[in-house]
């Protein structure tokens, strides 16, 4: 009798999670339910499953609105019908036309009406609903004559008065008023809840016919849906015959070209890997996923495949990674095998620059029906749920930041706050959707049109999207298809088109045979001398970098997995770095640890090594070390399936004769590391593209900074990557109108920073003053200039200050006052290359002199950053600090002095609260790191960017120096001679900036915490 219930799906209005709207079916003995959400279908797939397990026949359909007016409900009879309706929705979402009052003409969907809304004729599949407050109205009602097509309304929208109040704080924050200007019309009646049916159709008895086809309903909606069966695009040639045809064939060709002619080892893996892939079907998404790929490369992009599908030497062969499996002992199992039950998934990185390009190519090939970006649900986060909340409530901004920013323990605690904490709580713990939002790169590619399963929506981004997530996606039978994006493959690509035209060089990137291990990048990866490179430049990893004194491609890949947060947190780090320093400090636990993790010192640093133990020292099959794998990390949702797995794990232990302590050990450190460990094949593709990148800063430097300044840097800011490129032998200038484009350019070595870094300067000046120059060559004089680009005063003073007219040989202060001259006087009508042909007018001109400080000054407030001089330059001391940081190694345990810039900090949690990590240059611009405690904070805390004097004592751990800071003081600036006035003679020193890194994660654990023994045990059989 329940045909129209609202899950919390339905955003910001219902406040039911789908397990307890199942639930509470059960408890009213309810035996069929519809699951009607606002315009979206959502839930609807985990709650057919869910009321398929409690013997509950599930209705799906949606309640369509528009603008917040109800419309209709529709219930699908079928699958057909879920077609029709999701149609319907999605043309209206894509045009933005309003739903119209009257369903159309459904050929397999019931429509439901309201009393007050319903047309005056209903086709056959057409009702009224009528509410249990209604059922009077029949007696004298104009509609008691239709009671032959009116069936029971009983709508669902919450539970009890808690959450009625709830929906209420829900409904003010989607409409954006405060709790008190809510009206009636805003939220939903007070009775939408679930009853039992004995309460329920007894306001209904004088009226069987309305009882009779609120049933005939419930008979005639029989919605199936095979979850099972892969909905995927199933053949990218004909049938399923020529796909492995075709895989085959590719295979065999890249064996040749990745292996040479007769390599048995990669010849048999890809035999086994086939069959595999032919028996699970497969063929079609490797050959999609190439087909994506050559396409990539006839455009000449650059792409990296990383991920789990690196396991797969077909993937191999077919270009799709560039990781050979065998090298690295890659399982294929991790990323594919028969008891797998969960489809794979390529993660596939292109430039940012052209992951546009790739995406058109898939939606236009594919069909833009059968393509589209999966959903995903916004939940409401801590911030903003106490923000949002708080608004409801009416509290003054300064409360709602103070709610937002501080711990519920800080907040104040009077009656109105403590609304907030409690509805923002129900909300928090309750992972409510706030809204639906595009998941980053995962894609679907139908076989049927998309809009059999779901409504597309259509983000401002312009890719249509499903409105489910990729793990319902996984459940119901599709394989994502992961496009992303990084500036670290722009650095790479715009680098080589960078040597190319300023070196005349060409070089093969994609060649990872030149990069890979090369001595002198070796060299400068034990040091740490990696920013800018991809992945390695962040301070963590450049000081796990010195600490392992990583000089090899293995080393990197392992550095590249420890360094995860998951990994640090469980202990692995700190052990891995304390047995790759001291190898002859501690025992393999059991020779098959020894033999198979001999690689990472006997520790499970990479998901495979989970399979390798399973396998190598329980006997279970790869296959089935991978479902114990990925039930221990959370990725299976069954605890089922995690016991079947652990008995069977101890069985095989048994039978091979191990002592179950033995057996009960080793399963505990699998459960330990199992959910923080990382896919090797992952680590090792992240390698390969920061050895790219490294080998690149290495050898072309210049180049290599540039792009890295034009990708927008990485870890660091812009001026970071301007100091490492000064430091790198180029010579860093000022934006030139006569030479530099939108974009950083590069002469030789002479880098001029382009126009986007005056912060500003509108974007369509700096095109247009390039597009200018290419068309009709350098300008000659200012009043060149303005005579040829249409510019304001206000733009002009920023060219002039930053120095762009410097060509001209006269000083700003003179070309300020012609500016301002000109441009008093001049008439855009006149505006013509044929005044080129007149003289230039000259002016006497005042004699002013400018410092270099003020030059300096100019900088910081147009780029927040100084050019001509360093931040050191402007310091009132001449103190540079007692030593160097090259020194610093020699310095353990010993308290130094330093005057240090700062480059970033980053906020780490500790049981006795927040401390930092600072990253700094010294005067010769080296790098070094500081460890600030919370007790030295509390007296010598961060006070924004620029630069400091250092106290603290030396700590080197595995060849790392850090100084652990007792003391520091910011030092101030010259003043700014440009301001007469003292109160604005040290502003433009606030405008120095750093980097902040938050960090939300529990504190890792002390060296005892950790409990990976070091040594064998002995136990029993």
């Amino acid at each position: 009798m329940y045909l129209n219930c609202h899950s919390y799906h339905s955003l910001r209005y219902g406040t039911i999670p789908l397990k307890e709207l199942v639930a509470q079916a059960v408890d009213c003995d309810v035996k069929a339910v519809a699951l009607t959400d606002i315009n979206t279908v959502t839930g609807i797939y985990d709650f057919i499953r869910d009321c398929e397990s409690k013997g509950i026949k599930p209705l799906i359909g949606m309640e369509l609105r528009c603008n917040h007016q109800f419309r209709y409900i529709g219930l699908a009879k079928n699958a057909r019908g879920l077609g029709e309706m999701n149609r319907f929705l999605t043309e209206h979402n894509f045009s933005g036309e309003p739903l119209p009052l009257i369903a159309p003409e459904f050929d397999s969907v019931f429509v439901i009406y309201t009393l007050e809304n319903a047309p005056e004729f209903l086709r056959e599949n057409e009702f009224i609903g009528i509410r249990p407050d209604e059922v009077l109205r029949l007696l004298t009602s104009e509609h008691k004559n239709k009671t032959a097509k009116m069936v029971v309304l009983q709508s669902v929208t919450f539970s009890n008065k808690r959450e009625f109040n709830l929906h209420k704080i829900l409904r003010a924050i989607d409409t954006n008023i405060i709790l008190s200007k809510l009206t009636e019309a805003d939220y939903c009646r007070t009775s939408e809840k679930m009853l039992a049916l004995e309460s329920l159709l007894p306001y209904y008895e004088s009226y069987p016919e309305i009882i009779a086809n609120t049933q005939l309903i419930i008979d005639s909606c029989n919605f199936e849906y095979v979850f099972k069966t892969p909905k995927n695009k199933k053949f990218y040639t004909e049938n399923r015959q020529t796909d492995i045809a075709k895989l085959t064939k590719l295979a065999q060709e890249g064996l040749v070209w990745r292996y040479g002619e007769n390599h048995k080892l990669a010849k048999a893996r890809i035999e086994k890997e086939l069959k595999v892939i032919d028996e699970l079907q497969f063929s079609g998404y490797f050959l999609i996923t190439w087909d994506i790929v050559q396409y990539s490369n006839s455009k000449g992009f650059m792409h990296i495949g990383r991920g789990s599908g690196a396991n797969s030497i077909i993937a191999y062969c077919l270009g799709i990674t560039d990781i050979c499996p065998i090298e690295l002992d890659l399982y294929f199992e991790r990323f594919l095998n028969l008891n797998r039950k969960s489809p794979p998934d390529f993660d596939i990185d292109w430039s940012w620059k052209e992951r546009n390009t790739i995406l058109e190519y898939i939606f236009n090939k594919y069909g833009r029906d059968h393509v589209a970006f999966c959903g995903t649900n916004v939940e409401f986060k801590h911030r903003s749920i106490f923000r949002e909340v708080g608004k409801v409530f009416g509290l003054p901004k300064e409360e709602l930041d103070m709610l937002a920013k501080n711990p519920m323990a800080l907040h104040q605690t009077n009656s109105v706050v403590k609304f907030v904490q409690e509805y923002g709580n129900m909300m928090l713990k309750g992972k409510y959707p706030n809204q639906r939002s595009m998941h980053a790169c995962g894609i679907i590619i139908s076989e049927e049109p998309l809009t059999n399963y779901t409504p597309l929506e259509m983000p401002p981004k312009g890719f249509p999207i499903v409105l489910f997530d990729m793990h319902i996606a996984e459940e119901i039978g599709f394989e994502k298809f992961d496009i992303l994006s990084q500036r670290g493959i722009g650095h790479i690509d715009d680098s080589v088109k960078l040597i190319e035209k300023n070196r005349g060089i060409k070089v093969n990137i994609r060649d990872t045979s030149i990069s890979k291990d090369e001595a002198i990048c070796n060299v400068h990866l034990a040091q740490g001398k990696t920013i800018g490179c991809f992945y390695i430049e962040s301070p963590a990893m450049r000081g796990l970098l010195r600490r392992l004194n990583c000089d090899n491609y293995k080393i990197l890949v392992a550095a590249s997995s420890i360094i995860r947060p998951g990994v640090a947190q469980s202990g692995m780090m700190k052990e891995y770095i304390f047995r790759h320093n001291n190898p002859d400090q501690f025992q393999y636990f059991h020779e098959v640890f020894k033999e198979h993790l001999g690689e990472t010192y006997g520790i499970m640093v990479y998901q495979e090594d989970v399979i390798k133990i399973a396998q190598h020292y329980g006997g279970l099959p790869a296959a089935d070390g991978d479902i114990l794998r990925r039930a221990m990390s959370g990725k299976g949702r069954s605890t089922e399936a995690l016991q079947k797995v652990k008995d069977n794990f101890f069985a095989c232990c048994a039978e091979k004769g191990h002592p179950e302590g033995l057996s009960q050990e080793i399963y505990r450190q699998i459960e330990s590391f199992a959910g923080f460990s990382f896919c090797k094949a992952h680590s090792a593709s992240y390698a390969v593209e920061s050895y790219q990148s490294l080998y690149l800063k290495i050898n072309y430097p210049v180049e290599f900074m540039t792009a890295v300044i034009n990708n927008q840097g990485g870890f660091y800011r812009t001026e970071v990557y301007v100091h490492e490129a000064r430091m790198s032998g180029g010579t860093v200038l000022n934006p030139c109108v006569n030479k530099s484009e939108y974009q950083t350019t590069v002469y030789g070595t002479d880098i001029y920073l382009g126009f986007m870094h005056l912060q500003s300067l509108e974007s369509k000046t700096a095109h247009l003053i390039e597009s200018d120059r290419e068309k009709n060559g350098e300008f000659l004089s200012l009043e060149d200039f303005i005579n040829r680009i249409p510019i304001g005063i206000e733009s002009m003073k920023i060219l002039i200050f930053i120095d762009a007219f410097r060509f001209t040989g006269k000083t700003k202060n003179q070309l300020l006052v012609i500016a301002s001259l000109l441009l008093n006087n001049f008439k855009p009508e006149n505006r013509s290359l044929m005044l080129l042909q007149e003289p230039v007018k000259e002016y006497k001109l005042p004699t002013l002199e400018r410092s270099l400080y003020e030059d300096a000054f100019d900088e910081i407030e147009l780029l927040s950053f100084p050019v001509s001089c360093t931040v050191f330059d402007l310091l009132q001391t001449k103190h540079r600090g007692d030593i160097m940081a090259k020194d610093l190694v020699v310095h353990h345990k010993k308290q130094v002095r330093m005057l240090a810039y700062l480059i970033s900090r980053k906020q780490v949690p500790t049981k006795k609260g927040n401390m930092y990590f600072g990253t700094w240059i010294d005067h010769e611009g080296t790098y070094f790191d500081t460890a600030h405690f919370p007790d030295c904070l509390t007296q010598f805390p961060f006070q924004g960017g620029g630069c400091y004097l250092l106290l603290g004592t030396v700590e080197v751990d595995y060849h790392f120096p850090t100084i652990t800071i007792t003391k520091m003081a910011k030092m101030p600036f010259i003043p700014d001679p440009r301001y007469m006035d003292a109160k604005d003679q040290y502003k433009t020193q606030q405008m120095i900036k750093e980097d902040v890194s938050p960090t939300h994660r529990e504190p890792y654990p002390q060296a005892h915490e950790i409990n990976l023994p070091r040594h064998r045990i002995k136990f029993q059989n």
